[in-house]
């Protein structure tokens, strides 16, 4: 089971910026300035830190998988969804990657189902 999944669309839109960047990776920060939008970067670009959770990786049809990554404390509030990246018509945020194309990167969610929460134990115990 993954949190983490990624329409044809956005996986369409990543491919294309894969071949004029190089491998990419998402981080969702939760903080100011687009901070709701899943930000894609060129690898080594973002540093990600002790305090990031890696949520998962995306077969997006690549030779590499893509990782995505959140901020801890956001992870905190997220926990309980799954997590689909998608791409819609729209300005994306400066430092993300996708931002010249006319289209962003957003994240869609719903709640985890029960055989979710056991898997990634989020259960409560009697």
């Amino acid at each position: 089971m993954d949190r983490v999944a990624v329409t044809e669309a956005a996986a369409s839109l990543v491919r294309d910026l894969t071949a004029q960047h190089g491998p990419l990776m998402f981080h969702q920060s939760g903080g100011c300035c687009d901070g709701s939008s899943p930000m894609c970067y060129p690898i080594g670009m973002f540093i990600t830190g002790p305090g990031d959770v890696l949520l998962g990786e995306l077969d997006v049809g690549l030779e590499r998988a893509v990782e995505v990554y959140m901020s801890g404390s956001q992870f905190e509030y997220w926990k309980y969804t799954h997590l689909t990246i998608d791409v819609v018509p729209g300005r994306g945020a400066g430092f993300s990657v996708e931002g010249p194309t006319g289209m962003r990167f957003l994240i869609r969610s719903r709640m985890l189902d029960d055989a979710e929460l056991e898997h990634f134990g989020l259960t409560p115990t009697a």
